[in-house]
């Protein structure tokens, strides 16, 4: 089949198999799959360790590019993938890498709180984002949206969530009343 990885993979122990950074031009680090004997002919099923071998691309990127063992296709990353990059090398933070996938649960949020402040109130800033948050949109979640919802929200992007009340705009600058959307 086209579609199935045939590159190299070796065994490094009884769940672990490395793409060496040989393999292709670019790797910086090898890529590291955590799988048993049956799960690794699975992974071999689609292109996904191809994913780990291009995540091992990334500047910046840190020891190795690793997919856990729900390892599948993804968006850029594979499903499962997991790679640290360090900003004094030229990392970034990969959206990729964060998560596309449905209530992957991961988010990503710039803020101007310093580590030291969150630090003492870290039990309270979870359980806010918690509650704060939407999780998700399938089965069980709180916010339900049918198929005119999701496409109204394809076709208007964020407006739609801030206009839902999911989300907010950005503050203009002077501006005291409520968030606005630009």
């Amino acid at each position: 089949m086209a579609d199935n990885y045939t590159g190299p993979l070796e065994r490094i122990d009884a769940t672990r198999w490395r793409i060496p950074k040989s393999y292709k031009a670019g790797m910086r680090v090898d890529g590291i799959i955590y799988a048993d004997d049956e799960l690794v002919e699975a992974i071999k099923q689609d292109k996904s360790p191809e994913q780990v071998a291009n995540v091992a691309c990334l500047p910046g990127i840190v020891r190795g590019s690793l997919a856990m063992p729900d390892i599948h296709w993804g968006y850029g990353f594979c499903i499962g993938g997991v790679a640290a990059t360090d900003p004094l090398q030229g990392g970034v933070i990969s959206p990729g890498g964060v998560g596309y996938d449905i209530n992957c649960g991961v988010r990503l949020i710039r803020t101007n709180i310093m580590l030291e402040d969150a630090r003492k109130r870290m039990a309270r800033l979870v359980d806010e984002l918690f509650n704060t948050v939407p999780c998700g949109v399938g089965r069980g979640g709180i916010v339900k949206f049918n198929k005119t919802d999701l496409c109204k929200l394809m076709t208007d992007g964020s407006p739609f969530v801030v206009k839902r009340g999911f989300g907010w705009g950005e503050r203009r600058r002077g501006h005291r009343g409520p968030w606005m959307h630009r």
